[in-house]
């Protein structure tokens, strides 16, 4: 079993885990009130999550990152995340929180955020300052006749897309949070971008000015462009084509469960029942593939000798999390079941016409995806699934995301998640009018 554990005296402080027989910390990417919650509840507070260290740097080597949680779960490793120890976190991204009474964040509503557009003078103007080249670097507002720095809690991939549009750099390789290319007075903080604005000042803020930074310790918005960079396409048409319900006893799915693919009552008739192999799962199956139409190849962000080797499967896994399958209740918005690919191996399944596949999960090869070539995971694979078992017969929205988390850059991110209508029957399941969004 594993504890959550806070490292201060008032319920406040660094996160950590135990697993495995040892403490270790969890990386503050994704990290966020759901996750807090999870953690605070143990001691019957409601949470509010911390980032980049704020009560000190990592004392331990990260246990989990990329965690996502309803806020629901009892124990953060019921939530989905990266595998336990894979992590390209450093000390200075510890995920935090503060346990208080009172009423819980995911309850109240955030506070109203405006246009920067509209809050900017006529004047205003946008640079990279302090990089070697002019396409890296802190990035500086110029408002009121000075020149100032933008608070990095929140910063994403999605706001570094506007900063490289704004400026005609290209693409955004990376959003840092960080103090390696100096730093100057925050004047700016809450941006939030959908990532298909066109310049920086489209996009949403919350202090502008006078402005508080949150776990403050010289870190600023920071962006890297480039010119070249892989974009993921999903296939909307596959989706609507393989979709359909197979029930499964659960002998068969024991793999698939070892990776977390089913949902909880799954694992609950497991304890429960002396004889739970016999018992059947409901599983809406289809297909996902995803099209390299960029201008380069889609690597995975773990170096080859972090890849997990996964016996199940016998091959190796590259990227964890890389894609997410939600069900939701089309009118209150909630999200009814859901499944993951825990664990994922890239490769190039076809290709367009001419172009010759490169990358290969056999014999622990190289993976990624080419350009102009798909990784297709087929409905019959494990964990091609969301186990539908507990949900009712009605209308409901399905989503399917690739990259869901944003953790390799790509051109954009508005054709990786697919939005589609799902019908449940008691015999049957359709999903149809699917569009592209962003996951």
């Amino acid at each position: 079993m594993q504890f959550c554990f806070i490292i201060t005296s008032l319920l406040s402080g660094n996160v950590y885990i135990f697993h495995g027989g040892r403490w270790g910390a969890v990386c503050d990417d994704s990290w966020d009130n759901a996750a807090a919650q999870v953690v605070c509840s143990t001691f019957n507070r409601s949470g509010v999550a911390t980032h980049g260290s704020k009560y000190g740097e990592a004392t331990r080597k990260f246990w989990m990152d990329d965690v996502v949680c309803e806020g629901t779960e009892t124990s953060l490793s019921q939530c989905i995340f990266s595998g336990w120890g894979t992590s390209d976190c450093e000390a200075s991204e510890a995920a935090g929180a503060i346990c208080q009474y009172g009423v819980n964040p995911l309850t109240v509503m955030k506070p109203a955020k405006s246009s920067l557009l509209s809050a900017l003078d006529n004047g205003a103007s946008l640079r990279l300052a302090g990089g070697k080249n002019n396409r890296e670097g802190r990035v500086e507002i110029y408002h009121q006749e000075k020149w100032g720095s933008i608070c990095p809690d929140g910063w994403t991939l999605y706001e570094a897309i506007a900063v490289c549009r704004h400026l005609a750099l290209g693409y955004a390789a990376q959003a840092l949070q960080t103090n390696v290319f100096g730093s100057s007075k925050v004047i700016l903080s809450g941006v939030d971008c959908r990532g298909n604005e066109t310049n920086l000042f489209m996009c949403d803020h919350q202090d502008l000015g006078d402005v508080t930074c949150p776990g403050d310790i010289g870190h600023v918005a920071a962006v890297v462009c480039t010119d070249r960079l892989a974009d993921l396409s999903l296939d909307t048409v596959a989706i609507e084509r393989t979709a359909h319900l197979q029930d499964v006893p659960m002998f068969l799915l024991q793999c698939a469960m070892e990776e977390n693919c089913l949902s909880r009552s799954a694992y609950e008739i497991q304890k429960s029942e002396p004889e739970w192999q016999y018992e059947t799962r409901r599983l809406l199956r289809f297909t996902a593939s995803s099209l390299n139409i960029g201008n380069e190849e889609f690597r995975p962000y773990l170096p080859k000798h972090l890849w997990q080797w996964h016996l199940c499967h016998m091959h190796y896994h590259s990227m964890e999390v890389f894609a997410t399958f939600d069900i939701f209740n089309t009118t209150t918005g909630d999200r009814v079941a859901e499944g993951h690919k825990a664990s994922f191996c890239l490769e190039d399944n076809t290709c367009l016409p001419g172009v010759e596949k490169k990358y290969s999960c056999k014999n622990y090869g190289d993976q990624g995806i080419s350009v102009n070539c798909s990784d297709v995971y087929q409905y019959n694979l494990d964990c091609q699934w969301v186990d539908v078992t507990d949900v009712e017969p009605g209308d409901y929205t399905f989503k399917v995301s690739v990259n869901p988390h944003a953790r390799i850059a790509e051109q954009q991110f508005h054709n990786n998640a697919a939005s589609c209508t799902l019908r449940i029957t008691g015999t049957y399941a359709t999903v149809y009018g699917c569009t592209l969004e962003r996951p």
